[in-house]
């Protein structure tokens, strides 16, 4: 970190418990010169990597569906989020991260992913980081049923869709998931 207009005068933890929660109190020199005390507090995950599979010789997509706690507790009615494959870095690189993902979840095996971008989803309070990648498939990458690690909580159920199907979801609503709207957006884009 290397920023002469940012110095931290203080940093507390508030929870270890599932990732990092830390409060700060740090000294940032405004524009014009002057110093302003600020507080924020930072929620430290990890870093991730978001994969969407795409057989474009059949216009298809796969997509999954889990139960999310945090939209539940927002108002999403029943907490079920349908999105990309995605996970955390744990030590990896971001292509092998999504490859594991890929195959924890989906059950897909994946050849060639390609980066696509990276992005921070909430920079405002997260320090989490993602990775995006777009991979071909065939149905016969797919090894086994997927649906996630049942030890970590995980269960995940597959979608196959149509890229057209999946980008109405974005319009009327039924996908609400920033990353996934990102990579769908991203590969409409590119047709």
């Amino acid at each position: 970190m290397n920023n002469d207009r940012v110095r931290i005068v203080e940093e507390r933890l508030l929870s270890d418990n599932w990732y990092v929660l830390k409060t700060t109190a740090f000294d940032w020199r405004r524009r014009d010169g002057s110093w302003q005390r600020q507080q924020r507090e930072t929620y430290d995950r990890g870093n991730g990597a978001a994969l969407l599979l795409i057989d474009r010789r059949r216009g298809m997509v796969v997509l999954t569906r889990q139960f999310r706690l945090p939209a539940y507790v927002n108002g999403c009615a029943d907490g079920m989020l349908v999105e990309a494959c995605a996970g955390l870095l744990d030590g990896d690189a971001p292509e092998d991260c999504i490859r594991r993902e890929a195959a924890e979840e989906t059950g897909y095996v994946i050849r060639q992913p390609r980066k696509v971008f990276e992005a921070y989803m909430s920079p405002g309070s997260v320090t989490e980081k993602l990775h995006f990648f777009i991979a071909d498939y065939e149905p016969a990458d797919r090894r086994t049923a997927g649906g996630g690690e049942a030890g970590e909580g995980e269960d995940i159920e597959v979608l196959e869709l149509p890229l057209a199907e999946a980008l109405a979801m974005v319009a009327d609503g039924r996908i609400q998931d920033g990353k996934t709207i990102m990579l769908l957006q991203h590969v409409a884009l590119a047709r």
